[in-house]
């Protein structure tokens, strides 16, 4: 087994310390402060783009989220050296960013001027999505439209597991025949077939919705954004960096 990579080390250290920060301090709070937000929400603030990629939902979210990161990670870290490996972790974090949140942003583009062209104000829908109540008449249909904004609105963001989806699609590039195994399908798959089949079941699932999965909500885009700029840094080394990668 390969000693676990000094920067790999540093990212787990700091992903604990925020989840034991949130059990101390409280969800709720920290929440408010670190987990990104849609970005009209007056609880946004710029940091969370960042701060989000460390922040998880609970054990079972950072449990299998660092785990990942050990196992993928180290090996990755091994081949690219630590700054290549910073660069492809946090490029794919904001590339689940700018994945989620755009989905995020079509959804909500599409609702509120239907809302507004059906007579609901701009005022009384901030009302809505700040309180979750409204006392006017609605039809069916609106309040349909009503409950899809106020998820997006409201909606929060937390987890490495964009930036861990960049890190394994540089395992498969960097390792196309070793074999990985989903824990509920414990059949060896060739990581060259078994990371574009993960990636597919993502955009699939982004398009039809999923159910969540030990009560945590998927962010589905969020991982298909972390698979795509990953791709994307590691074609750039690939044509820029001799030595197999490793340029540090």
């Amino acid at each position: 087994m390969n000693r676990i990579t000094e920067t790999v080390k540093h990212l787990l250290i700091i992903n604990v310390i925020m989840f034991v920060a949130t059990l101390v301090i409280g969800e709720a709070r920290m929440f408010d402060l670190f987990a990104l937000h849609y970005p009209e929400n007056g609880i946004f603030k710029p940091w969370q783009i960042v701060t989000h990629m460390f922040m998880h939902g609970g054990f079972t979210h950072i449990l299998f989220n660092m785990f990942a990161l050990w196992m993928f990670g180290t090996a990755v870290e091994q081949r690219l050296g630590s700054k290549k490996f910073l660069i492809l972790y946090f490029a794919a974090g904001l590339g689940a960013v700018l994945f989620q949140l755009g989905f995020y942003y079509f959804e909500y583009s599409q609702i509120v001027p239907e809302l507004q062209a059906s007579g609901v104000s701009s005022e009384a829908l901030m009302d809505i999505f700040r309180t979750g109540k409204w006392n006017f008449p609605t039809t069916a249909l609106q309040v349909e439209q009503i409950n899809d904004a106020f998820q997006v609105y409201n909606a929060t963001m937390v987890g490495a597991s964009g930036c861990i989806m960049g890190v394994l699609v540089a395992f498969g590039i960097l390792n196309p025949n070793a074999e990985l195994m989903l824990i509920f399908l414990p059949i060896p798959i060739k990581a060259k077939y078994f990371i574009p089949l993960l990636v597919g079941y993502d955009i699939v699932s982004g398009f039809l919705g999923s159910p969540s999965v030990f009560g945590m909500n998927i962010a589905h885009w969020a991982h298909v954004g972390g698979a795509v700029v990953g791709l994307i840094v590691m074609q750039f080394l690939k044509k820029n960096t001799f030595n197999k990668y490793r340029i540090d």
